[in-house]
């Protein structure tokens, strides 16, 4: 017996980032529904002829399109998606930014516009002190919207503008360990696509929205030269970075490069950065990663450059960032641990000989009847553990530490850092 899937007008089927499927229906200028049944089931059909019915008393315009009272918040926001402040915006940053607004203007686009005081900006902040990015989201947007109606004197103040962003809890996103990254090549052989875009977002640095983007177009005697897609419109930076030797072989092993782009789908076009963030997260999985996301391969090159000794101007000439700040965020833990490895040299070496020994350093057992230096009055002693009187003379015999960690290198200059360092 052959079975065939029903098909559904206007139902689609989206995968969130953390590959869950998701069912709505959607049609052309109305919101989206979600439909929770399994589609070709009796339920599925009933909850569809539901939806269709629902979809057909919607004004098909948009929530944020259809009129509004003259000096409200939601006229005010109108004028700020006309502003050329909002349309010099990345299309995915705006669409967050509606959607942020749009939200909001659910609950009070009715309201005067000139009425909210920073007292109510903090109540809605602080409702959302569970999900720190939400609660920033939501005052980032209505300073944008009301430095416009300020501008446009719509309004004559900003009651954002002094409300504070609540701190933000943890690190962000998880950064790989190299135990993870090993792991990703070790399942992701050299010559395939996944282990390609591992090598790209590693070597290079830079975010998922450009690693997409790179081509053969960008590369010229050995650096490739590119604008990032972060701010692109608004405050463009445009990077030099040289092609680092491992990942120019990586590219030169894998098959089915793109004619414009590294990275191409199995029909040979470009990634978005959303499409390819899903992707990402799917090769992460295969090789049981699951906590894994691209962003935080960026994270693993700033560490790496860290740890060489790389100063923050040479990481940020790298990552593209503009302030040290963002920098320091990367990096606080690989100068840490730096920092703890110089110390612990200050050190002599005959006191680090148990802690040493934790970084696979030469050590002395101490046993019942190995013997233990110390000094008295500028004479050479020993302690022998187990003996009649520790005060005898022993036999003794220093053994040299090493003075360095293993793995740990001096300071990388700019110049080893390009080389691949």
């Amino acid at each position: 017996m052959i079975t065939v899937r029903r098909r559904y007008r206007h139902v689609v089927e989206d995968r969130d980032r953390h590959g869950n499927v998701r069912v709505y229906l959607r049609q052309q200028g109305k919101p989206k529904i979600r439909l929770h049944a399994d589609p070709g089931t009796a339920e599925f059909d009933i909850e569809y002829r539901e939806a269709l019915a629902a979809a057909a008393k919607q004004n098909p315009q948009r929530a944020h399109l259809r009129t509004a009272s003259p000096g409200s918040l939601r006229a005010l926001c109108a004028a700020y998606y006309n502003s050329a402040e909002f349309k010099l915006m990345q299309p995915r940053s705006q669409r967050v930014r509606r959607l942020i607004l749009e939200k909001l203007c659910d609950q009070d686009g009715d309201k005067p516009a000139g009425q909210l005081e920073p007292k109510h900006v903090r109540q809605i902040r602080d409702a959302r002190s569970d999900k720190p990015e939400a609660a920033n989201g939501i005052i980032k947007a209505l300073r944008a919207v009301y430095s416009h109606g300020v501008e446009a004197e719509l309004v004559h103040r900003n009651p954002a503008a002094s409300i504070k962003y609540l701190r933000k809890g943890g690190e962000g996103f998880h950064q790989w360990t190299e135990d993870q990254v090993a792991q990703f090549e070790a399942y992701h052989p050299i010559g395939s696509r996944p282990r390609l875009a591992l090598a790209l977002l590693v070597f290079t640095g830079q975010r998922r929205s450009d690693v997409v983007t790179l081509g053969r177009q960008h590369l010229k005697d050995g650096w490739l030269s590119f604008v990032q897609a972060k701010n692109r419109h608004r405050n463009p930076n445009r990077l030099s970075i040289p092609l680092r030797r491992e990942l120019a072989s990586i590219i030169a092993s894998t098959s089915g490069v793109g004619a414009m782009t590294f990275l191409a789908t199995d029909r040979g076009t470009p990634y978005t950065p959303e499409s390819f963030g899903n992707v990402f997260r799917k090769w992460c999985r295969q090789a049981g990663l699951t906590n894994c996301a691209a962003h935080g391969l960026r994270k693993v090159a700033a560490t790496r450059w860290a740890e060489a000794g790389a100063t923050a101007h040479e990481i940020m000439s790298w990552l593209g960032h503009r302030s040290i700040k963002e920098v320091q965020r990367y990096t606080q833990g690989a100068n840490q641990k730096r920092l703890a490895a110089s110390a612990l040299a200050r050190l002599p070496s005959e006191q680090n000989a148990h802690t040493m020994s934790h970084f696979g350093l030469a050590k002395r057992e101490w046993d019942d009847f190995s013997p233990q230096s110390f000094e008295k009055q500028g004479e050479k002693h020993a302690w022998c553990p187990g003996a009649e009187s520790n005060h005898r003379h022993c036999d003794f015999q220093s053994h040299a530490l090493p003075t360095e960690l293993p793995g740990h290198r001096p300071a990388a200059t700019a110049t080893a850092l390009e080389a691949g360092a």
